[in-house]
């Protein structure tokens, strides 16, 4: 029996409604266009509600009429109208659902609605407000509306947004239609194409057809809704291609959906290219957070560690309130608890990458690697994960192929505490070097590392499964005994006395560049090296830091040390008897020559005048 009301009623808000209308209406908001997803999501709730109630009512008005949501804009009279085929709403409805604010009407709730709303205004639409952001844009709203229910009758419900009147409204169809009256400052959204890119950027999941001008705005479907086996590899393409605003296809790709502890659904993708390493600039996020379909944050800082910026695609939680802040997503625990979830999912992905489709897993570091290393300096969280995906060339690799660290570790002699590492711009260049003499003739493995930054996400990371990971430019390592050492022995090395007095003249000669001068355990073919003090930077770390500052002067004095079975060096001591002039500058350019392969040698000048002094002195000497 249908309950009877005056054709027109006038009727005040509730009091916690005047309060979010003034906030709406008189505070500024910087992207006031938020309102019409608002009511495009509100309409697609209708929607989804009267889909649920075909299944379970028996009789329904307009059974008949598809589910959709249509827009329309008079710019002429300044108006926006969207209108559903969902559930729709009585008299009575109408008036409980718009005219009171259902089980919020505390202080507290308001309080925090006026702060936020100061600050962001993607709050408005939590607690069920959302329908009041229309106020930001309206002079006037009207709202007919039809229910489902078969002895209902249409109702008209207006507000200028102080109070609001109800009318009987016949020959309605079920649903509802909102019309919004524009103000002056406002007119904007009377525009077609304006509303069309709202729609597309806010509201492209939703998933009822949303129609303006018999177009239908939301053509992609909403892929990380949709079972995995369901979906072919070009509707996975044709999806990154539009979510990430590319040409090509994706490297490789993450689809997941978890229910406990929470229920999340994300779709990712690993672009073919590094824009970043390419010279175009810092990347932004690529990920969308989306509630229920509904956009929520665009490219958002917050669902991902910023170290991986580089993946595009969408993460949906229906745990997340609709409409959470900005300011809700930075400090709130639940997002922290998504993006420990989405993390964790993706690293597990790329572990199972390098282990199914090494090639592909290849390609991936090659390109992206960078930004797992800053993953191990920035977060601790997935440091470990992190560190299992770290690749590097190493003297037991070919080319260049590349080992983990687990690989490493499978190969380490049995009582080898340390993991080694030396850093040059090139597996030759190293291998060439003196750092790698004691390793090769101790047949131990080490890693090459040839990016600058791998010294320093090794040094963060401090030791891996228990071993220390260390650099091969250390002064003080601890290395077993050579088989090379024992062939060496039965060259006579230098006697003690005289390497004591040549040491000590040449660390006098050097003076502050070095701490001092030694005698090496470990060089084999080098006549002499400089190695880094205990605490010291590594060689590359210092390199680093040198670009960062041009005029920095070196980090600390070097230990230079010498090879006292090398022939050059059992010269220069009998040279120093004969012309200790010409000795100390061959030992000036023994000490810039190791600093050369160092790769932290500063003025190259002088190396270059010495050079050919000692050349004209050879030339004039064997005339």
């Amino acid at each position: 029996m249908t309950t009877e009301h005056p054709v027109t009623e006038t009727l005040e808000f509730q009091a916690e409604v005047k309060k979010v209308l003034d906030i709406v209406i008189h505070s500024l908001y910087t992207e006031r266009e938020i309102f019409v997803r608002e009511l495009v999501s509100n309409a697609a709730d209708a929607c989804e509600r009267q889909r649920h109630l075909a299944v379970v009512e028996q009789e329904i008005f307009d059974a008949h009429v598809p589910l959709e949501i249509s827009l329309a804009v008079d710019d002429k009279a300044g108006t926006l109208t969207i209108t559903d085929t969902g559930v729709g709403m009585t008299r009575e409805e109408l008036v409980a659902n718009l005219g009171t604010i259902a089980h919020s009407g505390s202080r507290a709730f308001l309080a925090g609605l006026a702060e936020a709303a100061a600050k962001d205004l993607s709050l408005i639409g939590q607690f069920g407000v959302g329908f009041y952001s229309a106020f930001m844009a309206a002079k006037k709203v009207r709202v007919l509306s039809r229910s489902y229910r078969p002895d209902a009758q249409g109702c008209e419900w207006t507000s200028d947004g102080s109070t609001y009147t109800v009318q009987s409204a016949p020959g309605l169809r079920r649903g509802t239609r909102i019309i919004i009256e524009l103000r002056d400052d406002a007119k904007e959204f009377a525009d077609a194409a304006r509303i069309k890119r709202i729609i597309r950027q806010y509201s492209n999941f939703v998933p009822f057809p949303i129609l303006m001008d018999g177009e239908k705005l939301n053509t992609i479907q909403a892929l990380w809704t949709r079972s995995k086996s369901e979906i072919e590899d070009k509707e996975y393409t044709e999806f990154y291609k539009f979510i990430a605003n590319a040409m090509d296809e994706p490297l490789t790709r993450l689809h997941f959906a978890t229910d406990a502890p929470l229920a999340i659904r994300a779709l990712l993708f690993v672009p073919q290219d590094n824009f970043e390493r390419l010279g175009f600039g810092r990347s932004q996020p690529g990920v969308n957070l989306y509630c229920q379909r509904v956009l929520i944050e665009q490219h958002s800082a917050n669902i991902l560690p910023d170290w991986l910026r580089f993946l595009k695609g969408v993460v949906d939680s229906d745990d997340l309130p609709l409409n959470i802040s900005r300011q809700a997503l930075q400090d709130s625990t639940l997002v922290s608890r998504i993006k420990r979830i989405v993390t964790g999912r993706f690293l597990k992905h790329l572990e199972e990458e390098a282990k199914n489709s090494p090639e592909t897993f290849a390609s991936f570091w090659k390109t992206f690697g960078v930004y797992l290393k800053e993953g191990v300096t920035t977060d601790f969280a997935h440091r470990d994960e992190l560190a299992r995906l770290l690749r590097f060339q190493s003297s037991s690799s070919e080319g260049e192929a590349l080992v983990s660290l687990d690989d490493y570790l499978g190969r380490m002699a049995e009582g080898q505490k340390e993991i080694y590492y030396i850093n040059g711009p090139n597996r030759a260049a190293i291998e060439a070097g003196p750092y790698v003499e004691a390793f090769r003739s101790r047949n131990i493995e080490i890693l090459y590392t040839l990016d600058p930054l791998d010294d320093f996400v090794l040094t963060q990371l401090g030791e891996y499964r228990d071993k220390k990971l260390t650099s091969a430019d250390r002064a003080e390592l601890e290395l077993p005994p050579a088989a090379a050492e024992e062939a060496r022995a039965e060259e006579a090395p230098l006697e003690a006395p005289v390497v004591t007095s040549l040491t000590g003249w040449m660390r006098a000669l050097l003076g502050e560049r070095v701490s001092e001068v030694r005698e090496s355990k470990r060089l084999v073919d080098s006549p002499a090296m400089v190695v880094s003090q205990g605490g010291m930077l590594t060689a590359s770390m210092e390199r680093i830091l040198r670009a960062a500052n041009q005029d920095l002067a070196e980090m600390g004095p070097k230990i230079l040390e010498i090879n006292t079975h090398h022939p050059m060096i059992k010269s220069l001591a009998q040279l120093r008897l004969k012309d200790e002039a010409f000795a100390g500058m061959v030992v000036e350019q023994i000490f810039d020559n190791a600093m050369v392969q160092a790769g932290l040698l500063v003025d190259s000048r002088k190396l270059v005048e010495r050079v050919y002094a000692i050349l004209d002195r050879t030339v004039r000497t064997a005339e």
